[in-house]
Parts: C-alpha cells; sequence; structure tokens
C-alpha cells in the first residue's frame, strides 16, 4: 500500500527556454545514469527560479488557500508561482500516477501498450505533457526498475520531460521502499531487514541507519519520496495486509522506530511517509480487496494507533499516507478514512497540528472504491483534505473529475492552491528546484556500496529471534552435522532478492562450511513432496525447514511432523510470521526472521551456524493455537546460546 502491489503510488514563459537549453537525457539507456551537464542544469531550474523571484511582486493576496500568516521570501515566491499556473496544471499537479517502462520517452512495445489501454499516453514524457502530474510512482511490476543506473536514467528523463514544458516544474518521484517484503528497488542496491525484524532487534540506531542508508540510495536514483516507514501498530496476528510491515504490537516501541527511521530518511533528503492513518493495525480485512472497518474506541486509538503517528509528526515527517478504512469512533459517516475530513482535517491537521503533505493510498484499492464512484473519490479526497492524489485507476476520469469539480464550485481554487503550495513546499524543501536530476557518478558511489551492504548485515544479526532452542539442537557444527537438507516453502521472492529462500538458506550454509542441499517443498506440499523430502532427511545429518503462514489445517505441519519422526535434528525457520511457531510446538529448534529477503535468511544462517549469536527478542506476542486467549511467548522473548 501502495503498497499497493501488495502498490501504492504542471511554471512561465522563461522556463521554456529550458526545453533548448537542456541537453539531451539518455532516458532509454539502460547502462548508465545520463545527466546533463552542469551549466545545462543551472539553465533548466534557473528558469523556474527565475520565475519564483519574478512573482514575489506580482502575487496578488487571496489567491491562496494557504494560511494567511506572515510568508517567507520563500514561500511567497512559491505562492506567486501557484498564481501563475493554468487551472489545468493546478489539477495535474495533485496526482502522482504510474507509468509504464524503464524509460520516459522510449518504453519497450508491450510497455507502450499498458501504457496506451491504462492511462491513454504512450510514455512518461507524454504523461507529463497531457496531465502535467506532480509526480510519478515507480513500481518493479510497471518495469521502472530494472537496475540503479536505469532508475536514474529514468528519473533523469522524467525530470527533463517535465522541464521542458512551458511552465514545467520538476516532478516528485516516490515508490514504496519499505524493505523486508515490499520493496521496488532490488540488488544491487542495498536491501535491509523488514520493520517487524527491525522492531524484533528493538534498536532506534539501527532504524536511523537504515532510513539514512536507504534514503541516501533513493536519492541517489532520483526517487526523493518513499512510503515508508509502516506507522501501524500490529495488535491483530490475522491481519492479512501488515502483519511483518510493521514494527510490532507495542504502540510506544512502534513509535521510537518510526521517529527514528523518519529522521535517517529525511536527513538523506528524502521525504518520509508515515502510514496508514489513522492506524491499519487491527484489521482482519486487505484493504486493497475489501473494505476494513476498525472498531477501536477513541480512547484506544489514542492509546493504541495514534502514537506512531504522533512520533512522526514530532520528528518533521514530511508526508503522511492514508488508509482506506472505517473508523467509526472517529467518523460515523461510513466513510473511509481517505474521505474523512472529520479523520484528516479534524484528527490529522487540527488536532495532531500536522501541516506536511497528506497522500492518499492508492485509489485503485477497493478499500476505497466501494462506496463511491472512481469520479467521486479523488473529489471527496481534496475535500477532506488530501493534498496528493495517488495512482488512479483511471487518471482521465480522476483528472476530469476535479476539474469539473473546480469549475462547477464544489471545490474552490483557493482549495487546491492549498494542497499545491504544500506539495511545492515539499519539492523545494527536496531541493528539486535547484538540482533535480540523478548523476551515474551518484549511483556509483552510494548505490549498493560494501560498506551499506554490511551494515545491512550487521542490522540482520541483531534481529534474527531464537523462540525454541531444546537440548541445545542450536547452533549446528560442521563436524557432528556436515550434511544438511534444507526444505520447506519458497513463496515468489520480494523484489530484488536472489530467491527461492530454501536455495538462499543452502547456499549460505555452504559458504559457512556445511554441505547443504535444497529441495523446495512449497506452502502446501502434497504427500507425494512429503514423501520425498522425508527420504531426503534420512541420507541428511539435520534437516531446516522453513515454514510460511503455517495454519491448523496446514500441510506444512504435517511435513515437520513427519520430519521430525526421522529422528534428525529439526530446526525450523519461520520466514514470515513468526506466530507459526505455535502451530508446530514439538520443534525442538525454532528460529523467526520475519522476512524471506537474501539479508535476513543469510543472517539466519550465520545464527545456525553458531557464526553469531541470536539477539532478536519478539516485538509481537504469539498465542496458544488452541487457546488464542493464551499468550505462548509474550513480546520480548528471545533466547541466546
Amino acid at each position: 500500500m501502495p503498497d499497493s502491489s501488495t502498490g501504492s503510488t504542471g511554471n512561465t514563459e522563461s522556463a521554456q527556454t529550458a526545453e533548448n537549453t537542456v541537453d539531451p537525457v539518455n532516458a532509454g539507456s539502460t547502462g548508465s545514469a545520463a545527466r546533463p551537464s552542469r551549466r545545462a542544469v543551472l539553465a533548466a531550474t534557473t528558469a523556474v527560479t527565475t520565475v519564483l523571484a519574478a512573482g514575489a511582486t506580482a502575487h496578488a493576496a487571496g489567491t491562496s488557500g494557504a494560511p494567511s500568516a506572515p510568508a517567507s521570501p520563500d514561500d511567497r515566491k512559491l505562492r506567486a508561482l501557484v498564481s501563475r499556473m493554468t487551472l489545468e496544471e493546478k489539477v495535474g499537479q495533485l496526482f502522482v500516477m504510474r507509468v509504464y517502462g524503464h524509460s520516459a520517452t522510449e518504453p519497450d512495445q508491450a510497455d507502450i501498450d499498458a501504457n496506451l489501454k491504462e492511462i491513454g499516453v504512450r510514455t512518461a514524457a507524454e504523461l507529463l505533457e497531457k496531465y502535467r502530474v506532480g509526480g510519478i510512482i515507480y513500481f518493479t511490476w510497471a518495469h521502472n526498475t530494472r537496475d540503479p543506473h536505469q532508475i536514474a536514467s529514468l528519473s533523469n528523463g522524467i525530470q527533463k520531460a517535465s522541464l521542458g514544458l512551458p511552465r514545467g516544474l520538476p516532478v516528485l518521484i516516490s515508490t514504496d521502499q519499505e524493505h523486508g517484503i515490499v520493496a521496488r528497488v532490488g540488488a544491487p542496491a542495498t536491501l535491509f531487514p523488514g520493520a517487524m525484524a527491525v522492531g524484533a532487534g528493538g534498536s532506534r540506531s539501527d532504524a536511523r541507519d537504515l532510513g539514512r542508508i536507504a534514503g541516501r540510495e533513493l536519492r541517489a536514483l532520483g526517487i526523493r519520496q518513499d512510503y515508508a516507514p509502516v506507522a501501524d501498530v500490529n495488535v491483530n496476528p490475522a491481519n492479512p495486509v501488515i502483519g511483518v510491515r510493521s514494527f510490532g504490537s507495542e504502540p510506544q516501541a512502534v513509535a521510537r522506530l518510526v521517529a527514528a527511521e523518519v529522521a535517517g530518511f529525511q536527513r538523506s533528503g528524502v521525504a518520509a511517509t508515515a502510514k496508514h492513518f489513522p492506524g491499519h493495525g487491527d484489521t482482519a480485512v486487505d484493504s486493497h480487496t475489501g473494505f476494513p472497518v476498525i472498531t477501536h474506541s477513541r480512547e484506544q486509538w489514542e492509546r493504541l494507533d495514534a502514537p506512531p503517528f504522533r512520533a512522526a509528526i514530532a520528528a518533521g515527517i514530511d508526508s503522511i499516507m492514508t488508509a482506506h478504512l472505517m473508523v467509526p469512533a472517529l467518523d460515523d459517516s461510513d466513510d473511509p478514512a481517505t474521505l474523512s475530513r472529520p479523520i484528516l482535517t479534524g484528527i490529522l491537521r487540527e488536532e495532531l497540528g500536522y501541516d506536511g503533505v497528506v497522500v492518499t493510498d492508492s485509489l485503485g484499492m477497493e478499500g476505497v472504491r466501494t462506496k463511491y464512484g472512481d469520479d467521486r473519490v479523488p473529489v471527496l479526497a481534496l475535500k477532506a483534505g488530501v493534498d496528493q492524489l495517488l495512482n488512479p485507476p483511471s487518471l482521465d476520469v480522476a483528472w476530469n473529475a476535479v476539474l469539473k469539480a473546480v469549475r462547477d464550485g464544489e471545490l474552490t481554487e483557493a482549495r487546491l492552491d492549498e494542497s499545491i503550495l504544500r506539495v511545492l513546499r515539499l519539492k523545494a524543501k527536496l531541493d528539486l528546484f535547484k538540482d533535480p536530476y540523478a548523476s551515474p557518478d551518484g549511483v556509483d558511489r552510494g548505490v549498493g556500496t560494501r560498506a551499506h551492504r554490511a551494515a545491512a548485515d550487521r542490522i540482520a544479526e541483531r534481529t534474527t529471534t531464537l523462540l525454541v532452542n531444546e537440548d541445545r539442537v542450536l547452533p549446528l557444527s560442521r563436524r557432528r552435522q556436515p550434511k544438511l537438507l534444507v526444505v520447506g516453502a519458497d513463496p515468489a521472492s520480494p523484489s530484488g532478492t536472489t530467491g527461492p529462500p530454501t536455495g538462499v538458506l543452502a547456499g549460505a550454509l555452504n559458504e559457512l562450511g556445511f554441505t547443504a542441499t535444497a529441495l523446495s517443498t512449497g506452502t502446501a506440499p502434497s504427500a507425494a513432496t512429503i514423501d520425498r523430502a522425508v527420504a531426503a532427511a534420512r541420507e541428511a545429518d539435520a534437516v531446516v525447514v522453513g515454514t510460511y503462514n503455517v495454519t491448523a489445517s496446514s500441510s506444512q505441519r504435517t511435513l515437520v511432523e513427519r520430519l521430525l519422526a526421522t529422528g534428525r535434528p529439526v530446526v525450523a525457520v519461520a520466514i514470515r510470521n513468526p506466530y507459526d511457531v505455535a502451530h508446530l510446538p514439538a520443534v525442538p529448534a525454532f528460529l523467526a526472521t520475519y522476512s524471506w529477503t537474501d539479508v535476513e535468511l543469510r543472517a539466519a544462517a550465520r545464527v545456525i551456524a553458531g557464526r553469531v549469536e541470536p539477539r532478536g527478542t519478539l516485538p509481537v506476542p504469539v498465542q496458544r493455537a488452541d487457546d488464542p486467549a493464551a499468550v505462548l511467548y509474550p513480546v520480548g522473548h528471545g533466547l541466546r546460546y
């Protein structure tokens, strides 16, 4: 969310001369992040800067819906810029849109076809020319993120296309780089443990370092807004959409880590985004496919859901993403929070004092489309207090609906100006007016460096959690148990990781001196698959089995029970939810990694081999499988060697 896969997620005549002064950007190149010369960059951005300065004296008071407090010189320039925009350009600045392709001007034919079908344009450059959108969101499935130099080149092509338009503005490029199970930019960029793993580590310093390094790498790629961190408090083990994307179930612990990660991102010059307000942690419905309802009272919301958002605001968070769910205690209108003025303006703006950018979760998600049509959703979101409209299913429908609402008087142009000013302030803060481009040297120096990868490994080592270790099964010994079998679930690997998990674990154990063989058995192993695994286990000295969302009726339980019956030592590794341990009470050794990305699986292998001490502790409680009201392992549980 957008994760929305899972999917989150318009200017003067002198600017027109930039079209002829900016050196061509090779946006179609996948081998290097082509960057205009410094002279060309200055020529392109000075045009906008000149407008800002000139407009300060030309701006007529009252043309913006912004607060009436005395404005700084920079703010007056931005307001002047808003006053010179056409209505159509203003509407475009409110949208953040997907676009298919690795290049802003020369995408593959399949991506051209997808763009024509979904957006009515061929390329990102045509999208900007037609709709003047203020932001573009990158997705792996939209083929935006092949490799670092290509990503930087795409970003440069987008900026060049937008700045080359009359009254062209820089584009705020965003993505979902939460790390863990949601990441759009993969290796060779550095991939870190996800939020629940960081919660198991419990280190604010690690959370801050993660944000700082990840932010530096995103900025080097031309991405300056990240839809992270997740500020939801995961108090519902059955939550189908948040789960390990949350730092944990303790509001204050989550709040501390959210604030630390926000500080790291924003010190690197990338806007962090706390999501999903007012809190998505206690849902049993996925808002991508349904309409969740949060039944917390106002007092429960203040105690459970609000603390991380308050902490993010106190840390100076640049943007906050809304949730497509209903909270009757906060607004009894049956509207989703994204469309709720009592929640977004009444609580977020007025009670919590937040005046940064509010961005919707993806408007293509079912949670926001259940009650209203796609033409009403963007209008109602703006009326509620939203600033950025993310990834509508039909940009043409949404864009024209907002335009019509202004022309019909339902929305005032001053209301649009208020949001546009917030967006422009953020662009200015991120230096997009001064230096919108990425450089090949910046990619080489800042993305996927040895130091960054080593930092990710160190953080991961502090997150692996040992829940069970009867008779000191762990660590395994290369002398006593040289031959290992690695079996288990192999879900599709998160973006940019090697995968499959069994192969990554086996490979890491081989590097540590074992002879490990991988055998994928899947999330629902058949009887024949289980028989093959059992036969292979009899030839091994010990077995490592990866589990994934085990339930009472899961055939993964049968697999583990059959492996235990061989008499070989069995080590279970929960590669997603730590709750799996409740359904496997007979396993003598059990580790939780909170994700199946390479960095976390490699850390688990080092723990299994005894190269590092397990240091993580549970950031969520694990309830008993036979009595969910009883706690099997409390928050803070974690064994050592």
